[in-house]
Formats: structure tokens, C-alpha cells, sequence
């Protein structure tokens, strides 16, 4: 017998323990509490004879598994929420640089600057499609 179904019928064995011993201590007659205790471990069989190990690991093992995806879709959410920041930084560093080209009146500045702008925006549109396919 493997371990998980050894524990689990020491935890059935307890529990009929515990059940059988708090219905002996009851203040009833000895007729009465043992009559009880024998419906108490009929109930007990027939919900455990209801039980579907595989049926248990396999709706457990689901969750854990949603679980999982769950935490996965949670950090790509939380990295193309950063990365949509981040673009938007880019986007305004850029404009920087654009505008003091310009505004040292350099057109071969003015220029390169305007060439690392567009590309710049469309490295950040292309890294925030892909995210955002991914999350879909």
C-alpha cells in the first residue's frame, strides 16, 4: 500500500476512534451508545465505500494545475502593465532627445535623434503585441 492511501485510512481510522469514543462517553445507556456507535461506523463505511481515490488525485492535481496558470497569466499581466510603462518612458526620453537636437539647431543631430525615436517606438509596439498575444 502506498503511503497517501496508508494515511489516509490512519486518518480514517482515527476519525472512527474519535467518533466511536465520544459517543461511549456520551451520558446515554450502554444499549443506546452502542447501538450509536454501530450506526456511527455503518455511516462511516458507506461514505468511505463512496470515495474515489483516483477520482480525489485527479480534481486535486486540476486545481494545483489552474493554480498554476492563474499565477502565470498574474506575472505576464504584471510584466505588460511594466513593460506599457516602460514604453511610455521610452517615449518621452525620446521626445527629449528630439527636441534638444532641435533646439541646438544641429539637423544632422535633429536627425539621428528622430532615427531613435521611430525606432525606439516601434521596438516597444512590437515587445507590447507580443505580450499582449501572449496573455491572450
Amino acid at each position: 500500500m502506498s503511503k497517501k492511501k496508508s494515511g489516509f485510512w490512519k486518518f480514517l481510522t482515527g476519525a472512527a476512534l474519535g467518533a466511536g469514543l465520544g459517543v461511549l462517553f456520551a451520558p446515554k445507556k450502554g444499549s443506546e451508545t452502542r447501538e450509536e456507535l454501530k450506526n456511527k461506523m455503518d455511516e462511516l463505511i458507506a461514505k468511505v465505500k463512496d470515495i474515489d481515490v483516483d477520482e480525489v488525485k485527479e480534481n486535486v492535481e486540476n486545481k494545483i494545475t489552474e493554480i498554476k496558470v492563474s499565477l502565470e497569466e498574474l506575472d505576464n499581466e504584471k510584466v505588460l502593465k511594466i513593460a506599457k510603462k516602460k514604453a511610455k518612458d521610452i517615449e518621452i526620453a525620446t521626445k527629449k532627445l528630439v527636441q534638444y537636437a532641435v533646439d541646438k539647431g544641429t539637423p544632422v543631430l535633429e536627425e539621428a535623434a528622430n532615427a531613435v525615436r521611430e525606432k525606439a517606438i516601434e521596438v516597444t509596439k512590437d515587445v507590447l503585441n507580443k505580450l499582449e498575444a501572449k496573455e491572450k
